[in-house]
C-alpha cells in the first residue's frame, strides 16, 4: 500500500531546486493531525539562508484554523488565507496551498477554504532587494505538532489541485460500530463486557475496517492484531502469572491469546471474536480499552484504533426470589420519575411507562451449549423439517388475529416426575401461588431447555431457538416463553420466542426466493428482493425502505458486493423483528407519517446524536438499536435519543411489550404518539441530519 509514503510531519522539506516558481506553485499534500499539545504551532516554516528571520509558511491558530502565509519576499504578518472552520484531529484531511505573488488561496480537501490578494511591500525584516532571493525552503522541522504526511507533492499552478486529491488517498484503521456483538453500554457511556474465569466469561464481537479517505476498502490483506489496554493510560493489562493471557480471541472452539492469533484484513474488513479473562475490578475498578494495530506497517496512529472504554464485569449473582421480586414491584411505576403512568383512555389499568433505560440484565450462571455453528444454515434445516413431515406454512399474521396464548402455561415438570417447589426456601407466598395456579398439561419443552435458554449467552439461545423452531408448534413456543418469563423473572423474553418459528420460515421462503439455489446474491439482487418482501411484511401499509435504509442493512450485516447465506441470516435477524414491530397499528402510523416524521428511516445512533447537538431539552429522535438484533429482548423495539435537562444526550428504550400482551385482548390503547410525549423527558420531535 506504498507504506513508505508516509512519514512524519518533522521529515517533511520542499526545496525549489531547478524549478522556476516565479508564477507561483501549488503544494499539496494529505495531514493527518494526531495532536496539538501547543496553540498556536507553526506546521511548515520557510527558511532562507539570506534573510535575517524565518517565517511562518503554515500555521494553526489558537482555534485551530489553518493560516496560510506568503513567501518571504512579499511577507507581512497581517497577509494570510485562513479557513474558518476547525482543522479536524485524527483524521487525514487533503491540504493545498497555492502561492503566487499577488494571491493566497488555501484548500481542503479539493475545495477553496481561504484567500487572500497581496500588495507588493516587503516586511521590514527581509532583505531588500527582492530580486536577489530566490524561492524559500519549506520545512516541517521544529514544529511542535504531533502529525503525519502523506504524498507532498510540489505542483504549477496549471495544475489541478482535485486531481492530486483523488489520485492516491491514504488509509485509516476505524472500528465499525454498527458490528458490535454482545456488548452493552452503561449510562456513563463505557461499555460492558462480561468477563472473567472461563466458566462465565462471553464472547463478543467487532470488526474493523482498513478503508481510504473516501470509504473505499483496501483490497490488499494485512494482518491487524488486537490488545487489551488500559483505558486512561493505554499501557497494556498486565498478564497474571501462570495465568491466561487478559485478551482471549476464538478460532474454531479454541481460545488464543489475541496477540498471538492476528485477524486478517479481507476486502476491507477484519472480524474479531474475542473474550476479556481480567477483570476491572481486580486491576483497582480501571478501565479497559482494546488496542487494534497493524504492526507490519509501522508504528503510526491512523494505523491504530482504540474502541471505547470498557468495565469488565463478572455475571451479577442475583437470586431468583430478587429477580421476581423486581418483575412485580415494577407494574405500575414510572421508571424514569417513579410516578404511576396509565396508558389506556378509559384510565382502568396503570401500565409500566414505555420508556425504560435500554440496557440488558445479566443472567446469573451460564450453561455452555456446545461449538455448535451460531447460525446454521436456514435452508438445511428447512430440507431436514420436510423430511421429518413437521413443515407448515406459516404466514406473517396480522396484529388484529395475534396474540401471546397468555393461557397456554405449562406446568414446570422434569422428564417422569414434577419439580418440587415448596421446599424452596427463596419462594414468596405469591410466587407458590402463581405456580400453583399453572395447568397441569405435560410440555414437550424440558426443563433442561428452559434452564439453558435462561442461563444462555444471546448466540446459544439463538441456536436454541432454531432448534426448537424447526419442530415445536406455536402452542409450544409460547408456553416455553411463558415458562422463560416466569423462571428468568423478566417478562421481556416472550416476544422473541414467540416470534421465533415465523422469522426462521419467512427466512427460508424469502432467502430460496432471492437465491435461486445459488450460494451468493449480488447485493442489488438482494435489495430488490428484500423490498418486496418488507412490504409484504407490513401488509403494504408502511412506506417502503430507502437508499440510506439499506445502507444501514448493509453494515449491520457487513454484506459485501456478493452476499453469503450467513450475512443474509444476519440482517435477516434485525431486519424482520422491526418489520414486525412496523406491522403494528400504532406504530404503522408512526412510520407512514409525513407531517410530521415520526421515524426518519434506519439510522444510527451516531447519527441521532449528531442531529441532536445544540438541540434544547427535550428534543427526541426515535430509532431502531443496530446493535440489537433476534433474539436479543429489545430487537425491534424503538429507542428514544434525546437531550437532557443537562443538555446531555441520553438513550432510552421504548418498551412495546404492552403492545403485543394488551392490544391482542382488544383493550383500546392510547396513540403512541401521545404516549411519548407524555414523557416529561420528550417534548418536542427533531429531524435528523444526514452527512452528503
Amino acid at each position: 500500500m506504498g507504506i513508505q509514503d508516509y512519514g512524519f510531519l518533522e521529515d517533511l522539506q520542499v526545496e525549489f531546486k531547478d524549478y522556476d516558481g516565479t508564477n507561483g506553485f501549488f503544494l499539496c499534500f494529505w495531514f493527518y493531525l494526531n495532536k496539538a499539545s501547543t496553540l498556536p504551532s507553526t506546521i511548515l516554516l520557510q527558511k532562507h539562508p539570506v534573510a535575517t528571520s524565518h517565517a511562518p509558511f503554515l500555521l494553526l491558530d489558537e482555534k485551530k484554523r489553518l493560516l496560510l502565509y506568503p513567501l518571504l519576499t512579499s511577507w507581512r504578518e497581517d497577509a494570510y488565507a485562513t479557513s474558518e472552520s476547525e482543522f479536524p484531529m485524527k483524521k487525514w484531511v487533503h491540504v493545498g496551498c497555492e502561492v503566487t505573488k499577488d494571491l493566497l488561496r488555501l484548500y481542503l480537501d479539493g475545495e477553496i477554504v481561504g484567500e487572500k490578494s497581496l500588495t507588493s511591500s516587503l516586511n521590514n525584516d527581509s532583505v531588500s532587494d527582492s530580486s536577489e532571493i530566490s524561492l524559500p525552503c519549506i520545512s516541517g522541522k521544529g514544529s511542535q505538532l504531533d502529525g503525519y504526511v502523506y504524498s507532498a507533492e510540489l505542483l504549477p499552478v496549471v495544475s489541478s489541485i482535485k486531481n492530486h486529491y483523488v489520485k492516491d488517498p491514504p488509509v485509516q484503521l476505524s472500528i465499525d460500530s454498527s458490528s458490535a456483538y454482545e456488548i452493552e453500554e452503561d449510562t456513563d457511556g463505557v461499555w460492558s463486557i462480561v468477563g472473567g474465569k472461563a466458566s462465565c466469561r462471553r464472547n463478543f464481537s467487532l470488526d474493523v475496517t482498513l478503508m481510504d479517505s473516501f470509504s473505499r476498502p483496501i483490497t490488499e490483506e494485512v494482518e491487524v492484531v488486537a490488545l487489551l489496554v488500559y483505558a486512561d493510560d493505554e499501557a497494556p493489562v498486565e498478564k497474571p502469572v501462570d495465568d491466561e493471557a487478559p485478551l482471549l480471541t476464538n478460532y474454531d472452539g479454541i481460545e488464543y491469546a489475541s496477540s498471538d492469533r492476528p485477524s486478517k484484513v479481507i476486502s476491507g474488513r477484519a472480524s474479531f471474536k474475542l473474550k476479556i479473562s481480567q477483570l476491572s475490578s481486580k486491576c483497582d475498578n480501571r478501565l479497559f480499552c482494546i488496542r487494534f494495530e497493524i504492526p507490519k506497517m509501522g508504528n503510526y496512529p491512523f494505523l491504530e484504533v482504540f474502541s471505547r472504554p470498557i468495565r469488565c464485569i463478572s455475571r451479577n449473582r442475583n437470586t431468583r426470589a430478587a429477580s421476581l421480586m423486581l418483575r412485580k414491584s415494577s407494574l405500575g411505576i414510572h421508571l424514569l420519575n417513579g410516578s404511576q403512568s396509565p396508558i389506556l383512555e378509559d384510565g382502568s389499568s396503570d401500565l409500566p411507562s414505555i420508556v425504560r433505560e435500554a440496557k440488558q440484565s445479566l443472567s446469573s450462571k451460564r450453561v455452555k451449549l456446545g461449538q455448535e455453528k451460531l447460525c446454521a444454515n436456514f435452508k438445511d434445516d428447512f430440507v431436514l423439517q420436510q423430511a421429518n413431515g413437521e413443515s407448515k406454512s406459516h404466514s406473517w399474521i396480522s396484529e388484529d388475529n395475534y396474540a401471546y396464548h397468555n393461557s397456554l402455561v405449562a406446568r414446570p415438570v422434569s422428564r417422569g416426575r414434577a419439580e418440587n417447589f415448596s421446599s424452596d426456601s427463596e419462594n414468596s407466598e405469591t410466587t407458590n401461588s402463581v405456580i400453583d395456579d399453572l395447568p397441569s398439561n405435560l410440555d414437550p419443552i424440558s426443563d433442561v431447555d428452559v434452564f439453558k435458554y435462561c442461563l444462555g449467552d444471546l448466540n446459544e439461545r439463538r441456536l436454541l431457538l432454531k432448534e426448537m423452531a424447526m419442530t415445536a408448534k406455536e402452542e409450544e413456543l409460547a408456553t416455553f416463553a411463558e415458562r422463560v418469563s416466569l423462571f428468568s423473572g423478566c417478562s421481556h423474553h416472550r416476544h422473541q420466542i414467540s416470534i421465533s418459528k415465523r422469522l426462521i420460515e419467512e427466512g427460508i421462503k424469502c432467502w430460496n426466493l432471492i437465491s435461486d439455489d445459488n450460494h451468493h446474491v449480488p447485493w442489488m439482487n438482494l435489495v430488490s428482493g428484500l423490498q418486496e418482501h418488507f412490504l409484504k411484511m407490513t401488509f403494504g401499509r408502511t412506506r417502503s425502505l430507502t437508499h440510506q435504509d439499506f445502507d444501514l442493512l448493509r453494515r449491520v450485516s457487513s454484506c459485501q458486493d456478493l452476499v453469503s447465506q450467513d450475512n443474509f441470516e444476519k440482517l435477516w435477524c434485525w431486519l424482520y423483528p422491526v418489520a414486525f414491530t412496523l406491522s403494528q397499528q400504532c406504530i404503522t402510523s408512526l412510520w407512514g407519517s409525513a407531517s410530521p416524521v415520526w421515524i426518519e428511516g434506519f439510522i444510527t445512533k451516531e447519527e441521532a446524536e449528531s442531529s441532536l447537538r445544540g438541540q434544547g431539552p427535550g428534543t427526541f429522535i426515535l430509532r431502531f438499536p443496530t446493535s440489537r438484533s433476534w433474539p436479543h429482548p429489545d430487537a425491534g423495539n424503538l429507542v428514544a435519543t434525546y437531550v437532557g435537562s443537562d443538555y446531555t444526550i441520553h438513550h432510552r428504550l421504548v418498551s412495546l411489550d404492552f403492545i403485543y400482551s394488551f392490544g391482542s385482548k382488544g383493550m383500546t390503547i392510547k396513540p403512541i404518539q401521545d404516549m411519548l410525549l407524555e414523557q416529561p423527558e420528550l417534548r418536542r420531535l427533531g429531524r435528523i441530519v444526514r452527512s452528503q
